[in-house]
């Protein structure tokens, strides 16, 4: 058997099986009624959050518990059912060693979810009624294919896996399939093949996590530059499969525009491309391995990808911004998008999430505590900033310090035009690193009966201003006709600048205290937005991909010819659904 221990094993750390990251670090409720972060991996780690609760009470308007409920183990009946299929196995045996599968039920449970509220609910209170049957690890793209031959010979499910963190219900098994569900897991592909430093390629295998590919790449003084928000845990095969975005947008490219080359093992061969070398670019009919991008595991499993890379930039210096409201912040990123002088990463956030950012910072002591109060009282006495409409902008600035400051010196004088003031790289910085710590608190609000998650879309700029108002207005009333307890707490930031419009990245939280059927509320009220931003003009999604949370919405924004050339395409490479569960 493939021990637990050692799949979710990187040297030191451990990832978590029921909850988001790394087993040493969690939003923790001390008996005094403080929260606290566990472990010391980020800047944030080892404080107390005395603000926190306070602030939930305040503005969601419910009293939180003073004692975090405790995981339920999922129900061994449902983690214990098997289907069976002998002939699939005993040919799995011949193509992959004893080590290389598991039929473990806890290694299985983690295969047949990702990270989305439902999974986690799922994984920790309510358990799964379908689970994987098992996780093959298969070392090399030569496996992968004979595993698929072996699932369509013998009509067995197959489940592409990378890191598990989507988002959007991808990894779920259907409680009416029959078949054999086997996951395939590409934790032993994550080997960077090459590099060629003189023409900026790198070839990855697709299992490789983004945290180890950064590590990779900089012993050769290079970088890919992709860094979404789950580049601790996701890989490149499930950046490809989602079509993803990350946080340096501006500087390196959205994932298709790092891509260049693709092998996708199918039912009906390899999809790739046999080059001497790799040109910048080809007229040569249809591209078969941009398939990939977007195929979110429905065509087949992504072994690698050749890349484009990138020298490690010089220098990176980090910037934040105030603005009195939220529109001042958006008139500027809409100046700033038709600058060509832009720095690698910019964000705004909304008064809400603002708040919730403070609420998050330990409280300072001695001089910095007095430096929080004069800079306070400089902000809202002297530059006359309204706390409850104020605004943030993270910035983060990469290259030789001659590109920085020429982007510093277009980006801060497009702030002052729009009334912004500059509030420090020590604020940007740790803005920019609270990305990563606050993806656990999640979790931990689910242990004290508050249910949130985060839905995103993209729009054009003068769609953007209606739709964002349009979706908290709309998530309010569906919230107050079903009497769900306090109030909603929504939030938003503009995460992605486009020349033609912005992605807007939601935060919804809810209490379910006393809520019957608590994940159905929560689901009702994520659909109820999803239905306002596409009545709006925004996109289904801008980066976590369809899945099943989404895929009832597609109807509504394909025609009929492109629903049923999508499905004829899956038919033609996978005729008996082995990617399916159809």
């Amino acid at each position: 058997m493939f021990l637990p221990e050692q799949e979710f094993s990187f040297g030191a750390s451990h990832e978590s099986r029921r909850i988001w990251g790394f087993t040493d670090t969690s939003y923790r409720l001390r008996a005094d009624g403080q929260v606290e972060i566990t472990g010391a991996r980020y800047p944030s780690s080892g404080h107390v959050l005395p603000d926190l609760l306070p602030w939930i009470t305040e503005v969601m308007r419910i009293q939180p518990p003073k004692k975090q409920s405790s995981p339920a183990p999922p129900p061994s009946a449902q983690i214990a059912k098997r289907h069976f299929n002998d002939a699939f196995i005993d040919q799995i045996q011949q193509i992959l060693p004893p080590n290389h599968w598991s039929q473990d039920p806890e290694v299985c449970m983690r295969h047949g979810h990702g990270h989305s509220l439902e999974d986690m609910y799922k994984a920790n209170y309510a358990g799964f009624t379908r689970i994987p049957d098992i996780v093959l690890y298969p070392d090399n793209a030569s496996q992968v294919s004979q595993i698929i031959a072996a699932a369509h010979k013998h009509q067995a499910r197959l489940l592409p896996y990378g890191g598990g963190t989507n988002v959007n219900g991808g990894l779920s098994c259907s409680v009416d399939e029959t078949r054999l569900i086997a996951a395939v897991s590409l934790r032993r592909m994550n080997q960077v093949l090459w590099v060629d430093k003189a023409n900026r390629l790198a070839k990855i295998e697709a299992g490789a996590v983004g945290r180890h590919i950064v590590a990779a790449l900089a012993k050769h003084g290079m970088t890919l530059g992709h860094e979404p928000d789950s580049i601790e845990f996701s890989t490149l095969g499930g950046w490809i499969a989602t079509k993803a975005s990350g946080m340096k947008k501006n500087r390196y490219g959205n994932i298709e525009d790092i891509l260049l080359q693709v092998e996708m093992a199918t039912p009906c061969g390899v999809i790739g491309r046999f080059l001497q070398s790799i040109p910048p670019r080809e007229s040569v009919g249809v591209d078969s391995a941009s398939l990939a991008l977007g195929s979110e595991g429905n065509l087949g499993i992504i072994t690698s990808a050749i890349v484009k890379i990138s020298p490690l930039p010089e220098h990176q210096i980090f910037g934040s911004l105030l603005f009195k409201t939220f529109a001042n912040g958006m008139a500027f990123l809409y100046d700033l998008a038709r600058n060509r002088e832009q720095p690698a990463s910019v964000r705004l956030i909304d008064n809400a999430q603002f708040q919730f950012g403070m609420a998050l910072k330990p409280r300072p002591a001695g001089f910095q505590s007095w430096k929080r109060k004069l800079t306070k009282a400089y902000v809202t006495k002297i530059r006359k900033f309204d706390p409850q409409m104020m605004t943030a902008c993270t910035l983060v600035f990469e290259g030789s310090m001659k590109q920085i400051a020429k982007e510093q010196s277009a980006v801060y004088y497009l702030a002052r035009k729009h009334g912004g003031l500059y509030a420090g790289a020590a604020n940007g910085k740790q803005g920019y690193e609270l990305t990563f710590a606050i993806a656990y608190i999640r979790d931990f609000a689910m242990t004290i009966d508050i249910f949130a998650e985060s839905f995103e879309t993209s729009c054009t700029w003068t769609a953007a201003p209606e739709l964002y108002q349009r979706v908290i207005d709309r998530v309010r009333r569906e919230h107050l006709a079903r009497s769900l307890p306090g109030i909603p707490f929504l939030s938003a930031r503009i995460s992605q600048i486009y020349d033609t419009g912005v992605t807007i990245y939601f935060y919804l939280a809810i209490s379910v205290e006393g809520v019957t059927r608590p994940l159905e509320a929560y689901k009702a009220l994520e659909r109820a937005a999803r239905d306002e931003i596409l009545s709006c003009g925004g996109a289904l999604s801008h980066h976590h991909g369809v899945g099943t949370l989404r895929s009832n919405f597609l109807p509504r924004i394909f025609s009929t010819g492109s629903m049923e050339c999508q499905n004829r395409l899956r038919s033609a490479l996978d005729c008996r659904g082995v990617f399916s569960t159809q």
